[in-house]
């Protein structure tokens, strides 16, 4: 267990927590909202705000300094703080005024960017990798990939209502009964589960498929109907495994021959750390009616659909391909208030109850989602 001196609440001596203005493109979310500053100062912490850090997210200074957080300063950037909060991975400029030391908690993404988390190592800042967090029962609470996961599933939902040329729900009127669309969801994770309970919501018929046959039921359970094409692959820690060179022939086989009787795939599979598999093939697209849509949220890895262009809309033979690249970004305000839940919980993880850094490299929380210098390895 690793220990620093106790400071009463409210002291300048304290130990500081530093929100950061996230600076990437279209990102509007912040790493911690004003509702949860007090809890951060019950712990014995001070609240530093980056000014402008809650724009995006309709969150302005003023809420941040009721609550009782400090604005940062050129004299007291956030950056400096003993602990600092961010949405997104920081840049090399980033990594460069961060002081050694630094506790550093957000999405560093250590699989797809080692030499960013060589680059913290190298710094002395003792790194937290949110998207590292074992899914274990007593981390649930600091899910942040569950977490927005649910904000891009609802998202995509909307976005293939919007792109599509039809109505999702039955409609009968004076003028004759429009059928509901159909929609499927490729991938019953987080963010699938809640496209279909969403797309249902909407008045849709969706249907789920997934490679691991024990999410039948949640498929189910959410109002969806289950499209099963006999092929399992289970992976570790739940996730699905990377499917053979046959099985991925064959399920693409089936899936190209099941698409093209849906107005909308939504596909959600990702394998962490991998490309995405392709699982909607450009001969899938094309047996697609034209109107259809396909919303991958998988673009930023490679995505899930044979034509997608991440981060843009393309229409191929009158389907729409959307790969829509941070989902949760548009949905700022609510996203940045789960998200700063997980952030709590896990800060809480780190600091005991009299505001001392207290990170124990024994627990199993601590030890995953460390990806760059526990306190001993910087001393």
């Amino acid at each position: 267990m690793v220990a620093a001196p106790s400071t009463p609440p409210g002291n300048p001596a304290a130990l500081s927590v530093g929100v950061v203005a996230e600076t990437a493109a279209g990102e509007r979310r912040v790493a911690l909202v004003p509702k949860l500053v007090e809890r951060v100062i019950r712990r014995g912490l001070r609240v530093v705000v980056e000014p402008g850090a809650g724009e995006g997210a309709g969150l302005p200074d003023e809420l941040y300094a009721a609550a009782g957080a400090e604005l940062a300063t050129a004299a007291s950037p956030a950056r400096h703080c003993d602990i600092v909060l961010t949405v997104t991975p920081p840049s090399d400029a980033d990594i460069a005024r961060l002081a050694r030391g630094t506790v550093l908690i957000g999405f560093l993404d250590p699989l797809g960017a080692p030499q960013r988390i060589e680059a913290l190592r190298e710094a002395g800042v003792t790194a937290f990798a949110v998207e590292s967090i074992p899914r274990i029962s007593r981390a649930q609470a600091m899910d942040a990939l569950s977490s927005q996961a649910n904000v891009s599933g609802y998202r995509a939902a909307l976005l293939a209502a919007q792109r599509a040329p039809r109505f999702f729900p039955m409609l009968t009127t004076a003028a004759g009964t429009v059928p509901p669309a159909t929609v499927l969801v490729l991938g019953a994770g987080v963010a699938g589960l809640q496209a279909l309970a969403t797309a249902k919501r909407l008045g849709a018929q969706p249907t789920g498929y997934d490679v691991r046959p024990e999410v039948a039921e949640q498929v189910r359970s959410v109002g969806a109907q289950w499209l099963d094409l006999g092929i399992e692959a289970i992976g570790e820690g739940g996730y699905a495994r990377e499917l053979t060179d046959d099985e991925r022939a064959e399920q693409q086989r089936r899936l190209t021959e099941a698409i093209g009787g849906f107005d909308v795939v939504i596909t959600t599979a990702l394998v962490p750390g991998r490309t995405a598999p392709t699982l909607v093939t450009a001969e899938a697209v094309h047996g697609m009616r034209p109107g259809s849509v396909v919303v991958d949220l998988a673009g930023a890895t490679g995505g899930n659909c044979a034509l997608t262009e991440a981060g843009r809309d393309v229409v191929v033979d009158g389907v729409t391909i959307s790969s829509p690249l941070n989902l949760p970004a548009e949905m700022p305000l609510h996203a940045s208030e789960l998200y700063a839940r997980n952030l709590v919980e896990l800060l809480e993880l780190l600091v005991d109850a009299e505001g001392r850094l207290a990170i124990d490299p024994a627990d199993e929380i601590v030890a995953g989602a460390c990806v760059a210098g526990l306190p001993e390895e910087v001393a």
